[in-house]
């Protein structure tokens, strides 16, 4: 069996430095937007963000050769009036230019009306990420992960009252009892169940359109293990028990709120009972298989941001554009 994790995936290439410490300066929101230095990203309430091609006046090399790069700027005097989160800082040695490190921030603001001339400019992560650039892909996911956040939560669980943004927008606290809040993550488990022959197992949800399917994934339940989590959601969804569950790797999915987390389980049997609530329809595919399908459109793959795909991939030993071109998935393909 192969017992290497995945690398690289989309939205896991963040390069910033979190500077956790400077958090709790009261005055750092304030003191970076007065800062023509600071570089400035907008992400809308639809949680959007204006993206440029190379060609545009913005710094190829920011991009780290990709096709997109966020639009990043100095501070304007209405960012002052916006919520903000300091995302981190990145030294000279990542890429900033000048000796000291550059601060960025994100402010949550409104897109341009759809007759504007700069609209088709602002996508969303889904659309954008594949090509950003890693510092970029990071920015993006974490401004994202925190604005869906803040929106969720202008309320103290507690007593009900308003909160505000503290610690330079990574808590809320309550205005009434003073309790600090803090962002959540809801880790949910995403798995490649291969059975005795080496297919792969794949599942269609009912709100997904016909032909969208993927491999299994669920969200972890209090006092569980991720490898229980694996367990229990396979013998939920599809009615297979499985044993040998081995980690891939693992992405943030702020969609709003998840970490996604990646492994591998042998199957030990092969009927399938789906549940209705759960799964739409589910089957077993050999590489052959699931490159046919693909090819003829019977099959379509999960987004290429996710490491859904990647798990597909890295089963199938070859991307899937690869494996479309070629028609073929067997020759490099990762046995387990």
């Amino acid at each position: 069996m192969a017992h290497d994790a995945l690398t690289h995936l989309a939205l896991s290439r963040g390069t910033l430095d979190r500077a956790a410490h400077r958090r709790a300066d009261p005055e750092l929101i304030s003191r970076l937007l007065a800062d023509p230095a600071t570089r400035v990203v907008t992400v809308t309430r639809d949680a959007r963000m204006e993206v440029l091609s190379h060609e545009s006046e913005q710094s190829a090399a920011a991009s780290e050769a990709t096709g997109t790069v966020l639009v990043q700027r100095s501070p304007t005097e209405a960012d002052r009036d916006l919520m903000a989160f300091f995302l981190g800082e990145e030294t000279p040695e990542d890429g900033a230019a000048g000796g000291d490190p550059t601060a960025h921030v994100a402010v949550v603001g409104d897109a341009p009306d759809d007759d504007d001339p700069a609209a088709g400019r602002w996508q969303n992560l889904r659309a954008a990420g594949l090509d950003l650039g890693a510092r970029d892909a990071g920015i993006f996911t974490t401004a994202q992960a925190l604005m869906f956040w803040h929106a969720a939560h202008p309320f103290c669980p507690r007593c009900g009252s308003p909160t505000a943004p503290a610690l330079s927008g990574w808590t809320r606290r309550c205005e009434r009892d003073g309790s600090e809040h803090y962002p959540r993550t809801d880790p949910a488990v995403i798995m490649a169940v291969i059975d005795a022959d080496d297919r792969l197992l794949l599942g269609r949800s009912p709100a997904w359109p016909e032909g969208r399917f993927s491999v299994l994934a669920g969200f972890v339940e209090p006092g569980e293990s991720f490898e229980a989590a694996v367990t229990r959601e396979v013998g939920e969804e599809v009615g297979i028990a499985v044993t040998d569950v081995t980690y891939l790797g693992n992405q943030p999915w702020p969609f709003p709120a998840s970490g996604m987390i990646g492994f591998r389980a042998r199957a030990l049997g092969t009927e399938i009972t789906v549940d209705p609530v759960e799964i739409a329809e589910a089957r077993w595919v050999s590489r052959e298989d699931y490159v046919a399908q693909l090819r003829s459109g019977e099959l379509k793959t999960p987004s290429g941001i996710s490491i859904a795909q990647r798990i597909i991939e890295h089963w199938l030993g070859q991307t899937v554009t690869e494996a479309i071109e070629s028609g073929g998935g067997s020759a490099a393909a990762v046995h387990w």
